[in-house]
């Protein structure tokens, strides 16, 4: 996250604060079961190798910011309120990028943050808040801010498929992980976090979601030819994902919507799973073919009832 997809450069130190700013949780969610952390701030600094601040997955190349993320799409309509982590100022504001998770024209690197808002904590502190509804920013440039103010709602503006606030924290434009904040490009202990309450760590992940044509294996997620961004009306759907570090008795449920609403549900008890594993599930085409249009995919991990991990996947299913 750069501050150019606000538009401009970080501020410059002032004379708000001292000391580093305390995180207040910035969603009215409930995490593990309206929302969850969905990705980390990425700590290995090579290209295509990712590591979070506890050295394990759960993270995208050169992720710069933690992001929470939401359950339902239904959520955005019915408004999830983002909240300051900390007091502050408003340096800049962004608004007017529509909600769409199907078309993005015009985004580019420098508004990939979508609807955003940028607080000034003091002594180069600050903090960004991407993926804002439009329409819903609720202060301006200058507003002084207190711990938990309401700044806007969760949406899909800017770079995302899905609902989920991307939260990125910087000391003089350098970005600091909140949940390691001296620890640079390492990982691994390193003194406390910075939230009041620093939120639950889970090993356990889901990652590289989507639709294909085929059961793929892992193999194929290696090679890239799992995924189809496009499938034709006559060929079948399947939603996978690769789930790390599950325990026995998690459960997983993977579900698949398209225009006329859900084709399919599908849920399984995990009794011995192994440390890398490729749940998948799909549907022959019906006579007919497949409506053509947007489809999405979710899969779901949960603990005991509470959510650990969650993905979305998105193709489009149209003819030649």
């Amino acid at each position: 996250m750069r501050a150019v997809l606000i538009g401009g450069c970080l501020a410059a130190g002032s004379a708000l604060a001292a000391d580093p700013p305390v995180l207040q949780f910035p969603l009215d969610c409930t995490l593990g079961e309206t929302c969850f952390i969905e990705d980390y701030v990425d700590h290995d600094p090579d290209p295509g190798k990712i590591s979070d601040f506890a050295c394990g997955l759960n993270t995208r190349d050169s992720h710069k910011g933690t992001d929470i993320a939401l359950l339902r799409f239904d959520d955005i309509e019915a408004g999830v309120t983002v909240r300051a982590a900390a007091p502050g100022r408003v340096w800049r504001t962004r608004d007017g990028m529509r909600d769409d998770w199907r078309e993005k024209p015009g985004v580019t690197a420098e508004n990939a943050c979508g609807n955003a808002v940028i607080l000034d904590h003091g002594d180069g502190w600050q903090s960004v808040y991407c993926h804002l509804r439009q329409g819903s920013i609720r202060v301006a440039d200058g507003d002084r801010v207190y711990a938990g103010a309401a700044l806007g709602l969760v949406g899909l503006s800017g770079r995302t498929t899905h609902p989920h606030l991307h939260l990125s924290l910087y000391r003089n434009g350098a970005l600091v992980d909140p949940f390691r904040p001296d620890g640079g490009d390492g990982c691994g202990p390193a003194g406390a976090s910075l939230w009041a309450d620093p939120p639950a760590y889970h090993a356990t992940l889901l990652r590289r979601a989507g639709f294909s044509d085929h059961v793929p294996d892992h193999d194929d997620l290696r090679d890239g030819s799992a995924r189809r961004d496009r499938i034709a009306p006559d060929a079948p759907l399947v939603v996978y994902a690769e789930a790390g570090h599950a325990r026995p008795g998690d459960q997983i449920t993977i579900t698949a919507t398209g225009p006329e609403g859900e084709i399919f549900r599908d849920t399984r008890i995990l009794s011995d799973p192994k440390p890398s594993q490729l749940p998948a599930f799909g549907r022959k085409a019906p006579p007919g073919g497949w409506p053509e249009g947007a489809y999405l995919g979710e899969i779901l991990l949960t603990r005991a009832g509470l959510v650990i991990a969650h993905r979305f996947a998105h193709v489009k299913v149209a003819g030649p």
